[in-house]
C-alpha cells in the first residue's frame, strides 16, 4: 500500500494565533500561583483589579452589542420577508454595521481569510471526496473569519484503498462566515433578482453563520447554495458503462429504425400497408430503442443518486459544526471579544507590576509569551500593543520614553473605581449640587 504526505496549509508556518484559549478565572489563578506576588494584600488587590477591569470591559462591550443588534435590524434574514427596511440609506447603515462587527471580531482575535486562500486549499479536499461550486455574483461580499487552529493528518484512500494519501490540513476551532447580499439597486439584472427569490434571500440581507472545527479545505463548502460537481472518477463510472452499452444498442437499432417509422406510419394512417416481416423488424427496433432508453434512464438515476450522496455528505459534514446563526451570534462574539480584552489586560498589567523597575515593550511581550508557553504549552503571538493601549486608555500605564510601568494596585483600583462611577454620574452630580446648596 502506497502512502504519501501532503500539506494543504495556505498560511505561513510562523502564523501564530493571537487568541488566548484559557478561561479568565484559570488565567488569574495561574498568575496568582506564580509566586511573583508574595504579599497577601497584593493578592487581594490584584483579584479586585481583575474584577473591576472585567466589569468595565463588560459595560463597554454592552454598548457594542446593543449597536450590533440595532444596526442588524435592516439586514436580518430571519425577519418577515414582507418587512420593509426603513433606513434612509441602507448602504450607509450596512457599512456602519460591518465596521462595528469587524471591530468586535478583531477584539475577539479573529483573522480574516481571503477567498483566494480558500479556493486554493479546497482543491485538495482531504476531508470529503467531492467537488462543489458556488456562485458569488449575487453577493456584495463574502467574508470568512477564523480563530484558533491545529494541524491534523487525514487519511485519504484512493483506487479502492490500494493507495493511501495522508494529508496534513489546518483545522480552525472557530469560523464565522458572513455573506452580504446585494441591495436592490446593486442587482445588475432580473436574472440575479430571480435567483435570490428562488433561494429565498431578500436583497440586502446579511447572513452570518458560526461554525466549529472546520478544516481549511472545507471552508468553500460552507457557502450558501453550493452545487455538487462530479469528479473525473465519478464521470467515468457513469459515462463508460453508458457508452459500452449504448453504442452497440444504437448500432443494432439504426438499420431497423426506417422500418419502425414505416410501421408507425401505417398504424397512424400516414403510409400504406406493411408486410408481416416489417412488423417483426419494427418490434425488434422498438425493443432496441426501449433498451437504449432504459440504459439512459439507469445512468441518469445513478447520477442523481451520487449527487444526493455527496450532498448528504456535505450536509452531514457541516450540520453538527454549525453552532449559531445571524443575530444569535452577536452575544457569542461580543462575549468572546470582552474576554480576550480582559485576559490581555490582566497579563500586561501583571507582568509590568511584577517587573523590577521599568521595562521595554519588547521585553514584556517576550516574558508573557514565554510564560504562556511554559504554563499552558501555548505558542501565542501576544498582542502587546493592544494590551498596553488598553492600560493606557484606562490611565494605568506610565511611560518614560521606551520604558514602561503601571500604577501600583491600590492606586490602580482608585483610578478604575473613578472611571466606573463616572459611567453614570447622575448621583455624583446631585451630591455636588446638594453640597453647593448647603455651602451657600
Amino acid at each position: 500500500m502506497a502512502s504519501s504526505t501532503e500539506a494543504t496549509d495556505a498560511f505561513a508556518t510562523d502564523d501564530r494565533d493571537q487568541f488566548i484559549p484559557i478561561r479568565k478565572t484559570e488565567l488569574v489563578q495561574a498568575l496568582l500561583s506564580d509566586c511573583l506576588i508574595r504579599a497577601p494584600a497584593l493578592h487581594e488587590q490584584f483579584q479586585q483589579l481583575c474584577r473591576l477591569l472585567s466589569a468595565i470591559f463588560h459595560y463597554e462591550y454592552f454598548e457594542a452589542l446593543e449597536k450590533l443588534r440595532d444596526d442588524y435590524h435592516y439586514f436580518n434574514p430571519d425577519l418577515d420577508s414582507n418587512t420593509e427596511a426603513n433606513s434612509p440609506d441602507l448602504a450607509t447603515a450596512r457599512a456602519e454595521f460591518l465596521e462595528t462587527l469587524d471591530q468586535v471580531l478583531k477584539g475577539a482575535n479573529y483573522k480574516e481569510i481571503s477567498l483566494e486562500e480558500i479556493e486554493k486549499a479546497h482543491s485538495d479536499r482531504p476531508s470529503l471526496r467531492v467537488k462543489v461550486k458556488a456562485t458569488t455574483e449575487n453577493y456584495h461580499k463574502v467574508s470568512f473569519f477564523r480563530r484558533g487552529h491545529r494541524i491534523e493528518e487525514v487519511k485519504h484512500s484512493r483506487w479502492a484503498g490500494l493507495r493511501t494519501r495522508i494529508v496534513r490540513t489546518r483545522v480552525f476551532d472557530n469560523v464565522i462566515m458572513m455573506v452580504t447580499v446585494k441591495l436592490p439597486g446593486e442587482l445588475q439584472s432580473k436574472r440575479q433578482a430571480k435567483a435570490l427569490q428562488v433561494n429565498q434571500l431578500r436583497p440586502g440581507t446579511i447572513l452570518i453563520k458560526y461554525f466549529r472545527q472546520i478544516a481549511l479545505s472545507d471552508l468553500h463548502m460552507l457557502l450558501p447554495r453550493v452545487r455538487v460537481v462530479m469528479g473525473t472518477y465519478d464521470k467515468m463510472t457513469i459515462a463508460v458503462p453508458a457508452l459500452a452499452g449504448g453504442i452497440p444498442l444504437l448500432l443494432n437499432a439504426m438499420p431497423t429504425l426506417t422500418v419502425l417509422f414505416l410501421v408507425a406510419g401505417f398504424y397512424l394512417g400516414l403510409t400504406g400497408p406493411v408486410e408481416h416481416e416489417q412488423v417483426v423488424k419494427a418490434l425488434a427496433a422498438l425493443s432496441g430503442v426501449s433498451a437504449l432508453a432504459g440504459l439512459v434512464m439507469r445512468q441518469r438515476l445513478k447520477y442523481e443518486r451520487l449527487s444526493l450522496k455527496y450532498q448528504k455528505q456535505i450536509s452531514d459534514h457541516c450540520y453538527y459544526r454549525n453552532v449559531s446563526n445571524n443575530i444569535g451570534i452577536f452575544d457569542f462574539v461580543v462575549g468572546a471579544a470582552e474576554e480576550q480584552e480582559c485576559k490581555e489586560a490582566f497579563l500586561a498589567y501583571y507582568f509590568l507590576m511584577t517587573s523590577n523597575g521599568r521595562v521595554a515593550q519588547e521585553e514584556i511581550d517576550r516574558r508573557i509569551e514565554a510564560w504562556l508557553q511554559e504554563k499552558f504549552k501555548l505558542d501565542i503571538d501576544f498582542e502587546v500593543d493592544d494590551a498596553l493601549a488598553k492600560l493606557d486608555r484606562l490611565g494605568l500605564l506610565l511611560r518614560d520614553g521606551n520604558d514602561l510601568s503601571v500604577l501600583p494596585p491600590d492606586r490602580a483600583l482608585f483610578v478604575l473605581d473613578q472611571r466606573w462611577d463616572n459611567f453614570f454620574p447622575f448621583a455624583n452630580e446631585l451630591e455636588i449640587g446638594q453640597q453647593a446648596v448647603m455651602n451657600a
